[in-house]
């Protein structure tokens, strides 16, 4: 979904101070809590905004400095915005609420999408990743990436962790988080209803967890259906409540000292084990 022309003028507020409305801002670039009690979150950089527009995401408002001068870039942004609110402030508190050291022109203020999991599709050859109590920002936005590039429907997060929203989550993801569909839930029970619903529509989805301690060689297993894949921390693996939800278990071979991969690092293992045996079905198959 791209950008079109706001049917309204947005509201312009200058701030020339740390008031209010800067400090709403600031404490969402920050602060954990405050982001999910207001439902926002912060977000700055080309790349970023422009994935967040052309995916529809809705944008609440943008912070700008009219004193640096804007590129071209940022007019058309800002002439094109469906945000209700434009806030012009001083190069210096720019800066001050900026998480960079080098200031984005835009700074822009998004509001969340609900965590339905009906976001995912479901498709004939679903493949979703769950992964459980991520520990890292930078790893979690690190995975969101790979599974954008590797034509994942959607990661289901569970239990608490990193949070989704964090400036480092996405800025690790370069963008990737605006273009998969990434769903917050609490645990195991709450993917059951979902998995039945899935299997009605997609047929049947096997359930398959990444473990070092599996006897199973990850390119030994058949991931030619429809698979949701768990993955747990390096630190503390897979709870007890997803082991026992697992049909089957895989393992990534290792030689050397290495007792364990980064998470992100064995999940993109993973990926690219499944697309090179879906690849090789599609090619069997031929062309419709």
């Amino acid at each position: 979904m791209r950008n079109q022309p706001s049917s309204a003028t947005p509201r312009v507020v200058q701030i020339h101070s740390a008031n209010n409305h800067f400090q709403h801002a600031e404490v969402l670039r920050r602060n954990r809590h405050k982001r999910q009690h207001y439902k926002e979150f912060f977000l700055e950089g080309v790349r970023p905004i422009n994935l967040a527009i052309q995916h529809g995401w809705g944008i609440v408002a943008y912070y700008y400095s009219p004193e640096r001068g804007l590129s071209d870039w940022a007019k058309n942004i800002l002439r094109q915005s469906p945000a209700p609110t434009h806030f012009e402030l001083s190069t210096q508190l720019l800066a001050e609420l900026s998480g960079k050291a080098e200031p984005s022109e835009l700074i822009a203020l998004l509001a969340m999408p609900d965590d339905d999991l009906q976001r995912i599709e479901a498709t004939s050859d679903l493949l979703v990743i769950v992964f459980d109590r991520p520990s890292n920002p930078g790893n979690l936005g690190t995975l969101i990436r790979s599974c954008d590039a590797m034509g994942v429907n959607g990661l289901i997060l569970t239990g608490h962790g990193a949070d989704l929203y964090d400036p480092e989550t996405i800025s690790a993801s370069r963008g990737s988080i605006f273009a998969l569909p990434v769903i917050r839930v609490g645990g195991p029970r709450d993917l059951e209803s979902w998995l039945s619903a899935v299997r009605q529509e997609a047929g049947s989805v096997q359930i398959v967890a990444a473990d070092e301690e599996a006897g199973v060689d990850l390119w030994k297993h058949d991931f030619s259906g429809p698979t949701a894949l768990l993955l747990g921390t390096e630190k503390w693996g897979l709870s007890a409540a997803y082991k026992e939800m697992a049909e089957a278990f895989v393992r990534i071979p290792m030689h050397g000292a290495a007792s364990s991969l980064n998470v992100a690092v064995a999940a993109s293992i993973v990926l690219y084990e499944v697309e090179r045996q879906r690849q090789g079905m599609r090619a069997t198959k031929g062309p419709d």
